[in-house]
């Protein structure tokens, strides 16, 4: 292992990237959950994504406005299609979601598919860069957290309806793609509301958003000590806590159980 490579000037910024998704995620990763549609974090990310490669494909500088503008635009239509079909078909919502992700991740491949660094973009879509995040990347996910952090806590998000929260999620997801990558997205979503399912109200967000942090900050550290890609490494490393914390969240609720029972 190499430990000079624990350099908290990379990591740092990382790991600060990566507490700022999951504030925003580990809540909507909840809901997500609950509502059984799960494919809508990678639906949204690789529409996100798309609006990204097109952006590239016109020659637009690489992390400008124009291309976040691109970003946000094509994950909102993405929204505005699925809060249509959830009034339409609720029934297949989830399918209809899946089918919205393969069509993404086609239209990404053929626009790519002329491109001398097309599979260097595809992988930084898919695993991100984290390690290269930059302060102002880190300034605009903080204040797009924040502004979407008040939207949910003064009930806007509810009162706008479906697409609220859809909308709201096209925000976030997009904000945080570009940094991170879809797979990443993907496990800061639904990993920390699987690990946390069962528990309630603040609770649960606080209990997710630790499993999150803990994932992040130790996947970061191995990743860097093992010198493996750290996107790819925090997904696994977030899985593995996040089932330690569902066995040791499994043994808090069976020992008072078996308490009550002898006491009984």
């Amino acid at each position: 292992m190499n430990w000079s490579a624990l350099d908290w000037g990379i990591l740092g910024p990382a790991l600060a990237a990566g507490l700022l998704v999951l504030l925003t995620h580990v809540a909507l990763g909840a809901r997500v959950l609950d509502k059984g549609i799960v494919f809508i974090d990678l639906a949204i990310a690789q529409i996100a994504g798309l609006g990204v490669i097109g952006a590239d494909a016109l020659g637009l500088p690489e992390g400008g406005v124009a291309v976040q503008a691109a970003a946000v635009t094509a994950a909102l239509l993405g929204a505005l299609v699925l809060t249509w079909t959830e009034k339409r078909w609720p029934v297949t919502q989830e399918a209809l979601i899946g089918v919205m992700f393969v069509l993404a991740s086609c239209a990404g491949i053929l626009m790519l598919s002329n491109n001398p660094h097309g599979g260097e973009h595809l992988k930084d879509l898919l695993v991100g860069q984290i390690l290269w995040v930059g302060k102002t990347q880190i300034g605009w996910l903080a204040l797009v957290t924040a502004v979407l952090g008040i939207a949910m806590a003064t009930g806007l998000v509810e009162r706008l309806g479906r697409f609220g929260f859809y909308g709201t999620f096209a925000i976030a997801v997009t904000a945080s793609v570009q940094l991170v990558g879809v797979y990443l997205v993907f496990t800061s979503l639904i990993v920390p509301a699987l690990a946390t399912r069962g528990m309630a109200g603040r609770a649960r967000y606080v209990a997710g958003y630790v499993v999150g942090a803990i994932g992040y900050a130790l996947g970061l550290a191995l990743s860097a000590l093992l010198d493996l890609p750290s996107g790819a490494v925090i997904v696994w490393v977030l899985a593995a806590t996040a089932v330690a914390f569902g066995l040791l969240k499994g043994r808090w609720v069976s020992v008072p159980a078996s308490a009550a029972r002898v006491n009984g």
